[in-house]
């Protein structure tokens, strides 16, 4: 941890507290020494005009809150998911179109505004100078507002679903159990009472859906875990496989800094590649993750999986023979 990430620390820290907090509580929270702890306190004091008295009595450190006003550090402060949280709600905010929640929106809009306006002008710099970029996102449809809803009241739901694989739609019954957002697309993991077992489901494939009157087949939250995070990808399923990917020395810069899956398993190699062990179960999406790195990188097992990557990239070559 280095020295801002001990200031943004210790102001939050201080900023929560309703009462003197004490050096060896500091300590903790900051993962530092004593003296660390009172030079990050001089610090603050002596150059971002920090108010922090110490209590004898309660032996403690405090806001000096006696103007009435909280003391915000100058300066851009938020971390990287506060920042891209408050930009993703806005961003999300101003493409909804003028509806029944627009008064209970407003309010939610100003608030933002106001977080990323503490720093006066710098607040509308930052806005003009970040972006968020959503990639290859999918129009919902219609069906979206019947299946959140059939999801929140546990109904199950009938759906005319279209699977682009084969070019065909069937009829399906199912009993939702969340509703994901993954990668700039909604899908839906449900019961599908057709194939009995867990499915997901792209909700912009969803042609047509309605609300059954019948209750929704509860799944266990742990059996939905062990489905759906065990394994690579969004269509997962129970992890039967694990791949195991070799990449140059020159991309494991990148990918040695990515967390493609939270089992995954790592190791450099003595001629500085990058091996990496991923479970997975359905290859679809892992196969398209793997061609994006091109010759950067080599399936060693599974044999199968090998293989198909094998064909996919003779297949794009013939485009260009």
């Amino acid at each position: 941890m280095d020295r801002f990430d001990r200031i943004y620390d210790l102001h939050k820290v201080l900023s929560v507290s309703r009462y003197p907090v004490s050096r060896k509580k500091l300590e903790v929270e900051l993962q530092c020494s004593r003296a660390t702890v009172k030079r990050i306190i001089d610090s603050m004091r002596l150059y971002l005009n920090a108010p922090i008295e110490y209590d004898q009595k309660l032996n403690g450190y405090y806001y000096d809150r006696q103007g009435g006003e909280m003391y915000e550090l100058p300066g851009i402060w938020f971390n990287a998911s506060e920042l891209h949280a408050l930009l993703s709600v806005q961003q999300l905010l101003t493409q909804v179109q003028p509806g029944l929640l627009e008064k209970q929106l407003s309010p939610l809009k100003q608030s933002i505004s106001r977080l990323l306006n503490l720093h006066k002008e710098k607040g509308d710099e930052l806005v003009q100078r970040i972006r968020i970029l959503q990639v290859a996102s999918r129009q919902t449809g219609e069906a979206f507002q019947t299946v959140a809803g059939a999801t929140a009241s546990r109904k199950r739901l009938q759906i005319h679903y279209y699977k682009r694989s084969s070019d065909e739609s069937d009829e399906r019954v199912l009993s939702p159990q969340r509703l994901v957002y993954y990668r700039d697309n909604w899908y839906l993991d449900a019961w599908c009472h057709l194939r009995k077992g867990l499915r997901t489901f792209a909700l912009d494939n969803i042609q047509q859906a309605r609300m059954l009157d019948k209750r929704a087949k509860d799944v266990d939250s742990d059996i939905l875990s062990a489905h759906y995070s065990s394994a690579y990808g969004i269509f997962s399923g129970t992890a039967t496989r694990t791949a195991t990917l070799r990449f140059t020395a020159e991309r494991a810069r990148w990918v040695s800094k990515e967390q493609w899956h939270s089992e995954q398993q790592a190791r450099w190699m003595d001629d500085g590649r990058y091996e990496l062990r991923i479970p997975y179960q359905n290859p679809t999406e892992l196969i398209m993750d793997i061609l994006r790195h091109g010759g950067e990188v080599e399936v060693v097992s599974p044999p199968e999986l090998r293989q198909a990557v094998q064909q996919q990239l003779q297949q794009a070559l013939e485009h260009y023979s």
